[in-house]
């Protein structure tokens, strides 16, 4: 085993999944169980991490997922607060946000595709702590607070630059979990944009993005500017100077200072995505550009008109078909039971696997395709309880208790091809096929959610899902003709 390379090595299996039955049973099981257990809430950071050895010696899966009221999004005298399971589509989908926290709803439309954002958590982006992770900047900019909370210390609130200990290290400790993350809303005097710099439009780590809080004085000039840099450093960085660089000018005057401020400020690394030359000079620039966009007032002009979030149109709460509770515990010798494509399915092997491997090699579902498993490709996607998914990144478990749909379960019995699939076939949007069932998936859910797309939520919704043979032009008019009512059901 030391010979191979770290890519080839077994990573730790996973011998047990919980489903605690409320927050405090949940900080129970953590402390019981010490730094073996991990809580996992969208599950699409410490999946891969644990798959690829990065996090050692966890058996144990805390799932919040399955607990209701955390996934809420409240502004409380002033201040927008965030449950645990607040996911970045929430974020996207909440129009409140797009004036109190528009650089973190700009930073959580950047992150993965609709699928992924249904089920990655702001609080994960956060705990998972990567500086390329765009939700950091802006919560930086924004000044939040995190709230941990743990069995035997209660809660305890830290400022974000405080939360933060280092590369991909928090102040987080193995019995406690984020319970709350909180930002004075924006308004009035302040505003603000998250503005991102990738080597694409969709599903791209940063090569450097930049968030930027101003607070306008009464005569039109800057009374207070924070600028926070992020994938530029090891850590995200806050601009030491932007403030005072800035005081008493006009933001459009002081723009091209701060972003000399930020350029010198700036500690860049090389890596895969980018040198360190030519971070340092991009920082600059995506500084000078939302900076820019904040002085002429046009820093939510790029906001896409309904974002698709493909889900189903009676939401994810009423989508549950199997109408269980979830067990408990789970492990590999436990069975599962789920409503799968309108019929009860069961079987074990479910604590270690992802719903991917479950579906496959458990239920014999081999439509399901294996792409990327990192969460990249979008062919792995289903249904699960009204959202689509990627299932590379789902643990099995989750399904205990759930609906599931997948591509085997979307054509009519009478043995003919759904709308979307007849679409697909008569614009010549197949071609080798392996993509095939995650862009049917993914199309069923948006013409369900936007039976008339505009080209641009075509774009949107289709955004985790790659093709690497048909120029995506025959899939993009296959959807916007198909006109297709009611799809997201699965057939019984």
């Amino acid at each position: 085993m030391s010979q191979l390379h770290e890519a080839q090595r077994r990573a730790d299996p996973i011998r047990r999944y919980v489903a605690p039955e409320s927050l405090e049973d949940a900080l129970e099981v953590l402390a019981a169980h010490g730094p073996s257990a991990r809580v996992v809430a969208g599950g699409t950071d410490l999946l891969l991490e644990l798959s690829r050895g990065a996090r050692t010696g966890i058996d144990t899966l805390v799932d919040l997922s399955v607990l209701d009221g955390l996934d809420t999004i409240v502004e409380r005298d002033g201040r927008i607060e965030l449950g645990p399971l607040v996911t970045h589509a929430d974020v996207v989908s909440s129009k409140r946000m797009l004036t109190a926290g528009l650089p973190l709803a700009q930073a959580c439309l950047e992150v993965g595709g609709p699928q992924l954002r249904n089920r990655a958590t702001v609080v994960g982006n956060i705990v998972t702590a990567s500086p390329a992770n765009d939700t950091i900047s802006a919560l930086y900019a924004l000044g939040a607070d995190v709230t941990l909370a743990s069995a035997s210390g209660g809660e305890r609130t830290l400022q974000i630059e405080d939360f933060f200990t280092g590369f991909r290290t928090t102040a987080l400790e193995h019995d406690e979990l984020v319970t709350k993350v909180s930002f004075d809303a924006l308004g009035g005097t302040r505003r603000g944009i998250f503005v991102k710099l990738g080597l694409r439009k969709a599903q791209a780590i940063s090569v450097v993005h930049a968030a930027a809080v101003v607070t306008d004085a009464d005569d039109g000039t800057v009374a207070d500017l924070v600028v926070a840099l992020g994938s530029v450093g090891p850590t995200i960085e806050l601009v030491p100077d932007a403030g005072s660089v800035a005081a008493g000018r006009p933001l459009a005057q002081a723009a091209s200072d701060v972003a000399a401020a930020a350029r010198a400020a700036a500690a860049p690394i090389d890596d895969l995505r980018s040198t360190a030359e030519y971070r340092s000079h991009t920082t600059e620039v995506v500084v000078k550009r939302a900076l820019l966009s904040l002085a002429a007032r046009t820093e939510a002009d790029t906001w896409p008109e309904r974002p698709p979030r493909l889900m189903a149109a009676n939401g994810a709460a009423d989508a549950s078909g199997a109408g269980r509770m979830p067990q408990r515990e789970i492990t590999d010798g436990s069975t599962i039971n789920a409503t799968v494509n309108g019929k009860e399915r069961r079987a074990s092997n479910s604590a270690r696997r992802t719903l991917l491997d479950w579906l496959r090699f458990d239920l014999g579902l081999t439509g399901t395709k294996e792409g990327c498993a990192e969460g990249e490709c979008g062919a792995c996607t289903v249904h699960l309880d009204g959202q689509a998914v990627l299932a590379c990144l789902v643990p099995a478990a989750r399904a205990d208790g759930a609906a599931i749909t997948t591509v085997e379960g979307v054509a009519p019995p009478d043995g003919g091809l759904h709308p979307v699939q007849q679409a697909l076939a008569d614009c010549e949007g197949v071609q080798c096929g392996f993509c095939t069932p995650g862009f049917v998936m993914s199309s069923v859910m948006l013409a369900s959610e936007e039976p008339n797309p505009s080209r641009a939520q075509v774009e949107h919704g289709l955004a985790g899902n790659l093709c690497r043979c048909t120029g995506y032009y025959s899939i993009i008019e296959a959807l916007m003709g198909s006109g297709v009512p009611g799809a997201a059901e699965p057939v019984s």
